[in-house]
């Protein structure tokens, strides 16, 4: 059985090239791209560390109780971020949820098209399905690698990976939230004379939202699983000090950097979710 091993297939090779060529050919792209996304990362970053740490944890609690009406959800933002800020990873945790908040928005923009699409398609997911599952398992280690060279170091190939990686869910569930609107509903659509469009926009999305709503909360979870990866491209945040602690072996700042990324992660899930599933963040 030697001759299974004796002639290799270049498979990582011709991966290699193929990405050598999109960076001699597209070079002007990727670097228009990780202008502009560095340019309004650090925009949102520098905004949110200018604002006084006490009027931006009160500015979150006002939205947190306007979303949700819920005294025990403003709460654990005031006392969540209180403890991050007293932890000294106050900037570290801006710098985070910037980056999370812009990898879900372009998550979102492309997931959540893509899903209603493949939705009416039922043989296009069947295409589809198998890559966003390859999106999923293959490790995020290796998302970093064609990242890295196409958009150097910063905070660009860590929000690239981390769509990559995050971009599956929103597909999925708004696929899911679109197939599993009752067909007595869209039948009354069309008895009522809706066009394609406005069926799409007053029937399936309001119906589907429950499911495209938990599509983007994982999207957010997703993303911030992906903070401390992100962090060895040069990304800054929750990471940064989190790598510095294993480099370390500072057990008390791994913890610290930790707990945040815990408390931002609740916050994060709690405030994105519907009035009815958010309840008290226990």
């Amino acid at each position: 059985m030697n001759w299974i091993t004796e002639e290799k297939l270049p498979v990582g090779r011709w991966i290699e090239n193929g990405f050598d060529w999109l960076i001699d050919n597209g070079e002007p792209v990727f670097d228009a791209i990780s202008e502009s996304l560095s340019t309004l990362i650090h925009g949102l970053t520098n905004s949110l560390i200018w604002i006084p740490p006490w009027v931006l944890i009160l500015a979150l609690a006002c939205l947190s109780f306007w979303r949700h009406r819920n005294w025990g959800i403003v709460a654990y933002t005031v006392a969540a971020f209180l403890l991050i800020w007293n932890m000294g990873y106050w900037e570290a945790t801006m710098a985070t949820l910037s980056l999370v908040l812009y990898a879900t928005v372009l998550c979102v923009l492309i997931g959540v098209p893509v899903g209603i699409y493949v939705a009416h398609k039922p043989w296009l997911y069947r295409g589809v399905q198998p890559v966003l599952d390859l999106m999923q398992t293959i490790p995020p280690f290796v998302y970093l690698i064609p990242a890295l060279t196409m958009f150097g170091l910063g905070v660009v190939p860590g929000v690239i990976s981390t769509v990559i990686f995050a971009i599956a869910a929103p597909v999925r569930l708004t696929y899911l939230g679109i197939t599993g609107v009752p067909t007595e509903l869209i039948e009354a659509g069309k008895a009522f004379g809706c066009t394609r469009h406005q069926l799409l926009v007053r029937v399936e999305l309001p119906a589907a939202m429950g499911s495209i709503g938990a599509g983007i909360t994982q999207c957010i979870m997703l993303s911030l699983s992906m903070v401390v990866i992100a962090a060895l491209v040069g990304a800054s945040g929750l990471g940064v000090p989190v790598v510095r602690a294993l480099n370390t072996v500072d057990i008390a700042m791994g913890f610290e950097a930790g707990l945040a990324i815990v408390l931002l992660a609740i916050w994060l899930d709690r405030f994105f979710k519907h009035r009815q599933q958010a309840g008290s963040p226990g």
